[in-house]
């Protein structure tokens, strides 16, 4: 794996993660919109740390991910995976 595709795989895994992150720990308005009832966006987003953490989650994997692509466990040139030979 070269920089530009580990840069490439930690961006996708980093905005993945940032879904999974996202709502964890949010807490909605208390008091509702007296007109719609709409509750809206969260008091406290927290978003610094819900980056931080996002961040913090994506090098664990994205560690395990390029040991598993240099390893060849999952190769795609031989094995299970590979195409078949003509």
């Amino acid at each position: 794996m070269n920089w530009f595709t580990g840069i490439v795989l930690f961006v996708i895994i980093w905005w993945t993660a940032l879904f999974a992150v996202l709502p964890i720990g949010t807490r909605p308005v208390e008091k509702a919109d007296t007109s719609s009832g709409w509750r809206g966006a969260p008091e406290r987003p927290r978003i610094l740390m819900k980056v931080i953490v996002t961040t913090i989650v994506t090098c664990f994997l994205w560690t395990g991910s390029y040991f598993l692509i240099r390893s060849d466990m999952i190769s795609f040139r031989h094995g299970i995976f590979a195409a078949p030979d003509d």
